[in-house]
């Protein structure tokens, strides 16, 4: 007998009760946020201080419970690691109205599908991935009406966006946030989602912070405050491969490194900048190519849906396909960046093209 949904969550939710509500906008989606936990609700509503609602109906409300991390005693598949890496992270198991996964280091838990969106387990230890599950029940909303997901930052200017994506450890995030310092506005960190909206095409962002590295922080004058002083003093004189390789990640809050209303999550998709370059690479270029003839590029735009994103009901199942990627990008100006690694250099002349 397959297990349901509703009767894995129904002993979790009769036990506890979420008084304590947050409400969030996302664009045009209305999300609401309940908990059993204060101060969660004051966490959430600090980092998302940029999309607060105030008041009005939600399309769509996710349940953060706080407690021990739940046992289940599902039928867990492993999800393998994505290409580079070797560790397991999450076990998923399918359910009769939605998916069950679970994060094997942390043991949270998240149970969702046909309108239902539960956070469950210690959630106050790990904040981030709360934020990531609201944010997947928006880009969830997007797939479904048709757009189609890229692993890339944004940034805008009056309107106009532009896509920066990346094959791995390219820089992406740090190129966006260099290109900030040009007057530009931030819309996403490390998703996008382009779709068509009355023939124009969309990007539409994911309310994330960027989290930077010590190497990033330490280049960019605008980042100056998200590093405290002990870190400065012991990451400063390290060697340049040694910096960009560490760990260490830091919350960008985009208000306080850049001033307020610079956030937006959404701008018409005037280019897509893919970035192939190299230490030592030579001079910079920034070239337009035709991504239907360098397939070979696509790789570095196209992602996964993963774990989080789930058709039900009537919905039909979109296409993610390499021809669906290449007819939607149609018409969009699409750069392939070149040659040595140079943040300030590339920021300039990508600014200049969107500002254009």
């Amino acid at each position: 007998m397959n297990l349901t949904l509703q009767g894995v969550l129904a002993p979790i939710l009769a036990a506890n009760p979420c008084p304590h509500t947050l409400g969030l906008h996302f664009g045009s989606y209305a999300l609401d946020v309940r908990s059993n936990e204060p101060a969660l609700v004051a966490w959430l509503a600090d980092y998302y201080r940029d999309f607060l609602r105030q008041g009005g109906p939600a399309v769509c409300e996710v349940l953060a419970i706080e407690g021990k991390p739940p046992r289940l005693h599902l039928d867990y598949q492993l999800k393998e690691p994505e290409p580079g890496k070797t560790k397991i992270k999450e076990e998923w198991a399918a359910l009769d109205g939605g998916r069950a996964v679970h994060k094997r280091l942390t043991g949270m838990a998240f149970l969702f599908g046909e309108g239902l969106n539960v956070a469950v387990g210690p959630c106050l230890e790990n904040p981030n991935q709360v934020v990531n599950f609201i944010n997947n029940r928006f880009i969830e909303h997007r797939l479904n009406e048709g757009c189609l997901l890229g692993h890339a930052a944004g940034v805008s200017h009056e309107g106009q966006g532009l896509s920066l994506a990346g094959f791995s450890g390219m820089g992406k995030s740090t190129l966006a946030l260099h290109m900030m310092n040009h007057g530009l506005h931030f819309v996403s960190n490390d998703r996008v989602m382009i779709g068509r909206n009355n023939g124009d095409l969309m990007m539409y962002g994911v309310a994330k912070m960027p989290r930077v590295n010590p190497g990033t922080v330490l280049n960019n004058p605008s980042l100056a405050s998200v590093m405290p002083d002990s870190d400065r003093a012991a990451f400063k004189n390290l060697p340049l491969e040694e910096l960009w390789s560490l760990e260490h990640k830091y919350d960008a809050f985009i208000d306080t490194c850049y001033g307020p209303g610079r956030f937006d999550l959404e701008a018409r998709m005037k280019g897509l900048a893919i970035l192939n370059w190299t230490r030592g690479g030579g001079e910079l270029n920034v070239a337009r190519v035709d991504i239907a003839r360098r397939r070979e590029l696509l790789p570095a735009f196209m992602k996964s849906t993963g774990l989080f994103f789930e058709t039900t009901g009537d919905l039909t199942v979109p296409d993610f396909s390499e021809e669906a990627y290449v007819e939607m990008l149609s018409g969009c100006t699409v750069l392939e960046v070149t040659g040595s690694i140079d943040f300030e250099k590339a920021a300039a002349e990508l600014a200049a093209f969107l500002k254009g």
